[in-house]
This record gives structure tokens, sequence and C-alpha cells, in this order.
């Protein structure tokens, strides 16, 4: 934004009108991991945002958009993604940094966009705390208490009374846990047992065994999704814990579209909590999953492909409102309390934390049309991150 006051104060010394500056290319560093085992969230995230610009055009406030794209794989390495957001700020001269794969590049970028005055947009990255850590930082994905808490009132109130936890052990799974736990506890449920594996885990049959062991109602688990949830479910049935009466509850990264394919059979029934499902019933959802497979018909839509897509629309509404500019204070100003309606239902970023409010969606793993689903069939609306006061 300094560049672009500078750029504005010679011109108007030169006599030059600053209606020309208008010109100047609106930057946006897509900062995701689209190599390595992450690679497909900042595939999703960038099919996302380039869908929107295709369907309403890549010019905002007269300001051309040019996307940066950058891979800071593993995405659990913050100290890469330090230094690519350095870099793009330094060398690439962005105007808005995006994307956020994963919560270690979020965190580990924030100091960077506090210091440059930088805004940012949280396109999936889960951690609650993050958006406390830069006064830059807005978040149009979700959190993972957002979808623990309605999975654990859910669960308490449909006859599971005994969960056994497993999830991943860095910032969403521990979130995931201890929002579930304080939830499903307060509403009469009881914890049996619980266990973090490491977040690149594929060996699952160890915990299910002893979980088979205990004999919970159920197993609520938050593993991202990939070949770590492939490989629980492929153990989760070797192990016979269905078959024992063990029921799956979890987070709707478990059955994100991108893996479940890959369960086949073995995913119907699966109980989540989440904010998107391809099958989503409304108007801007058939449009949205009718565009994106005509962009990219080997690929299913999928909730980070959405976040990138609301994250774009948040990028374009905020800069036209403020004229063009990219000025950190006034975006950040602009988009709390900005409403619309994404493919996924209603969703408002909270002006407190600059978070997303949506509803979240209780869905059942079905076969539609033979092919598998997330079908909503109960929701939270309006819902807010419990993780913050």
């Amino acid at each position: 934004m300094q560049r672009f006051k500078t750029l504005a104060a010679a011109a108007i010394a030169l006599g030059i009108s600053t209606g020309a500056l208008a010109a100047e290319p609106l930057k946006i560093g897509l900062l995701v991991p689209v190599t390595g085992p992450f690679a497909d969230y900042g595939k999703q995230i960038e099919r996302g945002v380039k869908l929107y610009l295709e369907r309403n055009g890549d010019t905002v406030a007269g300001r051309k958009v040019e996307l940066v794209l950058r891979d800071d794989a593993p995405g659990t390495s913050g100290e890469v993604s330090k230094r690519i957001a350095q870099e793009m700020i330094a060398n690439d001269k962005v105007d808005i940094i995006a994307g956020f794969g994963l919560t270690p590049e979020a965190l580990a970028v924030a100091p960077i966009i506090t210091q440059a005055k930088i805004p940012a947009v949280i396109m999936n990255a889960a951690t609650s705390i993050i958006t406390t850590r830069s006064p830059y930082f807005v978040r149009t994905s979700h959190t993972l208490p957002q979808d623990a808490a309605p999975m654990a009132t859910w669960a308490a109130k449909h006859g599971i009374k005994k969960v056994y936890t497993l999830v991943a052990d860095y910032g969403p799974g521990q979130d995931a846990e201890a929002q579930f736990k304080k939830t499903f506890t307060a509403d009469g449920g009881e914890i049996v047992g619980d266990v973090r594996v490491p977040v690149t885990n594929v060996d699952f049959a160890p915990y299910l065994q002893k979980i088979k062991d205990v004999k919970p109602d159920a197993v609520f688990l938050f593993v991202p999704p990939g070949a770590g949830t492939i490989a629980f479910m492929k153990d989760f049935a070797n192990r016979g814990l269905a078959q024992a009466g063990i029921r799956i509850i979890a987070t709707g990264d478990l059955t994100d579209e991108n893996v479940l394919d890959a369960y086949g059979d073995a995913a119907l029934g699966v109980i989540t909590a989440f904010q998107y499902s391809e099958d989503h019933d409304s108007p801007e959802n058939k449009a949205y999953v009718a565009a994106f497979y005509k962009a990219y018909p080997k690929n299913r839509p999928n909730f980070m492909s959405v976040a990138g897509y609301d994250g774009m629309h948040l990028i374009a509404a905020v800069v036209a409102k403020n004229g063009g500019s990219t000025d950190a204070e006034k975006f950040v100003d602009a988009a709390k309390g900005m409403s619309w309606m994404s493919p996924r239902g209603k969703i408002t970023i909270d002006p407190a934390t600059r978070d997303i409010v949506q509803t979240v969606y209780i869905r059942k793993v079905e076969k539609v049309n033979g092919k598998l689903q997330n079908v909503e069939f109960d929701k939270f609306p309006d819902f807010k991150d419990p993780g913050k006061p």
C-alpha cells in the first residue's frame, strides 16, 4: 500500500491523473502446498480462487488481478512459509497474501504480515487461535471447534454416550479434541479414552485395537484428509470395529469429497459435522458445482475449493468497497460484518474475531445416483467459532 501512496504522490506532483494508477495490478500472493503430501490442499484452493475469477471477472476496481502462486510444501514447515511470505512481500510486491493450507503456515506468517501491514485471507488453516496472532488475518474457511461442538451435541442427543477420541497431534487436532470433550461431557457424554497420533501417521491398527477393546459407542476422529484418513478407514474395517458396534463420528474432513471415493462402501453411514457438501441443495451450490466440473472435470469440488472461492469473493468485495485500496486497516474494517450467499449457504465475517460465521451441517455418507455423497440431514445455523470467548 505504501508503494501505491508513493506513486500517487508522484503522480500528483507531475500533474498526472491518479485514475491512471487504478490500472496497477492487484497482486495476490497465494501461499499453499502444491507438492508433497498435502498438495491437493493447495490445488483445490487455487481451483476455487481461479473459478471465482472465471465466473466474475479478473478485474477489481479497475485493477487486474494477478495471482502469485508459491509452493510452501510440505505445509507443516513454518520456516518455509515464513521465508516465502517475506519473498512475496519484498520481491513480488504482493498487496494481499491468501491461502494457508495448514495451521503451521499461518502461524509462521502472522508476524510477517503484522510487521509489513499486509492483509491476509485464510482459506483453510483451521486452528482457532490463528486470527488472534495478527490483526490483519480474515478467515473464510472454518475452525475445528466450530465443527467439533455441533458433532458432540448431536452425538450426545442421539444415543451416543461413550466416545473414544483419536486426533492428529497438532493445532487443529488438539482444538477438535478439546472442544469435542468440552461439549460432549457438558451434554452428559463420557470420554472413555483418547489418543493423539503424528500428523503424517498412516498406521492406525494398534490404536484401533485398543479402541475395540475399550468398546465405546463411537470413536471421534480428526485427521487431515488424504493418506491418513484413507489408512484409518481401511484399518477400521479390517479390525472389525463396525461389527463390534462402534460408530465413526468426525469433523467433515474425514469424508472430504476428494478422498471419499477411495473409501468405497466402507464410508457408508459415517456421520460428520461440516460446513460444506457437494450435495448441498441450493441454487448457488448447484451453479458452483456445475461450473467446477466444467472447469475441472477430473476433480470433485470440496470444502477447500469453496473456501478459496469465498476467499476470492471477500477480497474482490473488500477491494471494490475501498475503491481499489488494499490498505490493511481499511481491508479488515471493510471485511468485518460482511455477509453473502456462498455455495455452502449464508456466511458472515464476525466483526469481533474476523472468523467466519456459518451453518454447520450434520451429514451422513450415502449413495446418491451411485455416487458417495455427504447428505445433510440436520444443521446448526449461524454458528460461531466456540474456541474464542
